[in-house]
């Protein structure tokens, strides 16, 4: 009852103020204004980014998914040295390793299409370690890209040789994540030293390198730049071998189905073109 009073006497007042406003005035309306507060809104908090400390490679988790993502080639790589990589003169006595060590049991298999290598090899190596891989398949789930750290660049039947963005191959990092993607547990390794290889040998696990050429001296690296604005090193007659065996200097290598043996010299030259990259294996 006290509400409805309260509405007619308001309503009352109303009539009795528009009678006394002279003739022709228009009432004014005024509505509330809400102004702007007063507190900031709060800015977005700033990335972190976590990187993996000098020495360490991050890969991807081994569940398999039948098309693998790009994902940042730098999470797949340990952070470069502030020195340059290693030579190989008194290695052996800084890691107290075997002068000489050998793997056995690596077959390896002749590639099926002229730049195939790397999943040839690939698939050689996880087979080393129980895992049984088909190398066209794993080619196919290599994603394309013109970046050879993201993935595979041109056509695998191109002309061996070119540097992206012809046909060209695959660096190490896309190349472990889809054998974790298998089960295999890879590392992708980059500015690596070859006491790391040795280790791995004498360890009685092959390791798998991108080389220049057939393990030949001489060649060059190249920067190239992707679509991205990315830079990379690329070099011509870009080329996967599997290191099974060392000597004081000599290293041996698995060549799709060929074995030979090359200096060591030889071989650190050839390696360093792409900054010593190689995938080794993580499981105990």
């Amino acid at each position: 009852m006290f509400v409805a009073a309260s509405g007619v006497l308001a309503l009352l007042a109303i009539a009795v103020f528009l009678n006394q406003m002279p003739a022709g005035a228009m009432p004014v309306l005024v509505t509330a204004v809400k102004w702007p507060s007063t507190t900031p809104t709060p800015a977005p908090p700033t990335p972190t980014v976590t990187r993996a400390p000098a020495g360490t490679a991050v890969v991807a988790a081994a569940t398999f998914t039948p098309a693998p993502t790009e994902g940042p080639p730098e999470l797949f790589f340990e952070e470069a040295p502030t020195s340059a990589p290693e030579v190989a003169q008194g290695v052996t006595s800084i890691e107290d390793l075997p002068a000489s060590a050998a793997v056995s049991g690596l077959v390896g298999h002749r590639q099926s299409l002229p730049l195939s290598c790397e999943s040839r090899s690939a698939a050689d190596w996880a087979a080393f370690f129980g895992v049984k891989i088909d190398e066209l398949e794993f080619l196919e789930r290599l994603p394309p890209s013109d970046d050879p750290d993201r993935g595979f660049v041109g056509d695998v039947r191109g002309a061996w040789g070119q540097t992206p963005p012809n046909a060209y191959g695959v660096h190490a990092g896309p190349v472990a994540r889809l054998l974790n993607a298998y089960g295999v547990q890879a590392t992708a390794q980059r500015y690596s030293k070859w006491s790391l290889v040795q280790r791995e040998i004498a360890a009685g696990r092959p390791v798998l390198v991108w080389v220049a050429g057939h393990v030949e001296p001489g060649h060059t690296f190249e920067i190239f730049t992707a679509s991205d604005g990315r830079q990379t090193v690329v070099a011509r007659f870009e080329h996967t071998v599997i290191v099974i065996g060392y000597s004081a200097n000599t290293v041996t290598v698995a060549d799709g189905a060929q074995v030979y043996t090359r200096p060591l010299a030889d071989f650190l030259d050839s390696w360093g073109v792409l900054r010593n990259m190689a995938v080794t294996f993580d499981g105990s």
